[in-house]
């Protein structure tokens, strides 16, 4: 899927054949937040725009403003995989293990991509 970044926010791109423009949306957040153009520049300033106005919005009304990425989660692996996870990591906290292997997936999907 094609991205584009700005101020920490991700935002969508796609192509409406019916209406001949590109839209999107920020991605990775839960309030709906849209953008139009007819042009890519246009697209990627409209983008640019929509994260401006929503970041002022959020001010303007007191709401802190929905990040993308908390940089935590939580996940549900089973008593089994935890336990051989934990023994795994031997003197590592578990939290660093789990970083590494997430680590060393992400690379090597980046290297393949």
């Amino acid at each position: 899927m094609n991205m584009m970044e700005y101020k920490g926010y991700a935002g969508t791109v796609e192509y409406s054949p019916e209406d001949h423009c590109l839209y999107g949306k920020l991605a990775y957040i839960r309030d709906l937040v849209n953008y139009e153009a007819t042009h890519v520049e246009d697209l990627e300033r409209e983008f640019q725009a929509a994260v401006d106005d929503y970041l002022k919005d959020c001010e303007d009304i007191g709401k802190a403003p929905n990040k993308p990425f908390k940089g935590t989660f939580n996940v549900r692996i089973g008593t089994e995989l935890h336990r051989a996870a934990v023994i795994a990591s031997g003197e590592k906290s578990l939290n660093t293990f789990v970083c590494e292997a997430i680590k060393e997936k992400v690379e090597r999907h980046e290297r393949s991509a």
